[in-house]
């Protein structure tokens, strides 16, 4: 209480307390000062890692000197906010989660540490992540960042709907094929929709299934001399047939849905098709959360004029040059994408949810290979269809497939993605939307010197 005199220690009572301490013996007074001189990591991580909070209690008990803090955050959110805090130097992130996009750009303005070096230490073993998922994370020859999972994309299915129609899905469906299927299934009085696909803004989010069509349909975002060709007749027929399909026999509020949404939306069975990432198979087929588990077929990307289609992403973990605690970042990342953290997530977690796309080692495991018999065939062809450098019809003076490999992309795929969004929702034509994004193109190339 304030005010009160406190009675002065006895010698006997400050003897009997060192004796207490001492009892304690060394591991007593560690513990106190570990509570002291705790380094905390703080992670930036999006919204589709969430699973690693319930297991980072093993790695704190594995490095009692550091707490773990995750700050997690939905894709766009997170796209905006890293960079500007590594570019102002506020250091407020000691991990971030970035993709192939972010990390040849970032690493070519030494935001990025390299992590050759801290990866040579103990049993990390570089080597076991699936070549092109390691590789579309490396610059100059460094590596800047390892996955935490890898994905390209398939088309996802009701087999039960497919043979209640009395329907068959081909081995190497075509987007005309699939938008046949579409119109036979889509029955909303009975709350089914013929296929659910991306439709919000956002170059991570509408960009990334639609820009695999652009380039199947012979389409292009700028030729080898970085003209623009947002309006040239393959892209405009690219996107006129993207936007019909999920406007005729998509899900309700089609231009304001990411993963997220369509994957509530498959999980509650109200979705004939689905086409996105062979990373959230894993989720459709858990008992624990989806209603169709066991109902579902994949078959690979849909074509038109290529081979093959589908894009490469990699959710991944690098360290950000103004990263407080490099070395304790290294220690989590470390785990985090380690050979032994798929075995502690699917014991904990469940087989079936385990990271997938990112080392060759996770589907060695047998309890892996029984749980993801239904998709691990499919998504290991998927990851094994990728083209990074020649993913279309045409040359293109970038490498990647899902965005354009410069770095004022993610501003102007934001800006084009919003356009293209406001033509699902019927506020504007496919033909308005591709317009201003043209203009939106030229200027980003005019101003950035890409043409001589």
């Amino acid at each position: 209480m304030p005010g009160e005199r406190r009675a002065r220690p006895t010698r006997t009572a400050v003897s009997a307390s060192l004796l207490a301490l001492l009892a304690l013996g060394p591991a007593g007074c560690a513990d106190r000062s570990t509570d002291q001189e705790r380094t905390t990591v703080t992670v930036a991580a999006v919204d589709f890692m969430r699973d690693v909070d319930e297991l980072v209690d093993d790695f704190e008990r594995e490095h009692p000197d550091t707490h773990v803090n995750f700050v997690f955050l939905p894709e766009n959110t997170l796209r905006d906010r890293v960079p500007k805090d590594i570019a102002s130097e506020a250091g407020h992130y000691d991990v971030v989660a970035i993709g192939p996009y972010e990390a040849p750009i970032w690493a070519s303005r030494g935001w990025l540490t390299r992590l050759d070096g801290y990866a040579r230490q103990g049993d990390y073993d570089m080597r076991d992540f699936i070549p092109t998922v390691r590789e579309s994370l490396s610059y100059n020859g460094g590596q800047y960042a390892v996955p935490y999972y890898g994905e390209s994309s398939f088309l996802m299915y009701r087999k039960d709907l497919f043979t209640k129609a009395g329907l068959t899905m081909p081995k190497r469906p075509t987007w005309p094929e699939v938008a046949e299927l579409a119109a036979r299934l889509h029955d909303p009085e009975h709350g089914v929709v013929g296929i659910c696909l991306r439709g919000g803004p956002g170059w991570g989010n509408l960009l990334m299934p639609l820009n695999t069509v652009i380039l199947t349909f012979g389409g292009r975002w700028y030729d080898e001399h970085w003209n623009p060709r947002l309006t040239s007749p393959e892209t405009k027929a690219a996107v006129r047939f993207y936007v019909d399909l999920v406007r005729r026999y998509g899900q309700p509020r089609a231009a304001e849905s990411g993963p997220a949404e369509c994957l509530t939306t498959m999980r509650r069975g109200e979705a004939a098709m689905w086409y996105d990432s062979t990373a959230l198979a894993g989720s459709l087929e858990d008992p624990h959360s989806s209603e169709v588990a066991g109902e579902l077929g994949y078959a690979p990307a849909p074509v038109v004029n290529t081979a093959s289609s589908g894009w490469l992403w990699a959710w991944s973990l690098a360290i950000p040059v103004t990263a407080k605690n490099p070395r304790a970042a290294w220690e989590f990342v470390s785990w985090a994408t380690s050979k032994s953290y798929p075995k502690l997530y699917g014991q904990r977690l469940g087989w079936v949810r385990v990271p997938p796309g990112g080392r060759l080692s996770t589907y060695e495991l047998p309890q892996y290979q029984k749980a993801t018999k239904a998709f691990v065939r499919p998504v290991l062809d998927a990851l094994d269809a990728v083209d990074l450098i020649h993913p279309g019809l045409h040359e293109q003076p970038w490498v990647g497939m899902s965005y354009v490999g410069i770095p004022e992309y993610a501003g102007l795929g934001n800006r084009v993605s919003a356009e293209i969004s406001a033509a699902i929702a019927g506020r504007q034509s496919v033909d308005d939307a591709l317009a201003k994004s043209q203009i939106f193109a030229r200027d980003v190339v005019d101003g950035g010197g890409y043409r001589e």
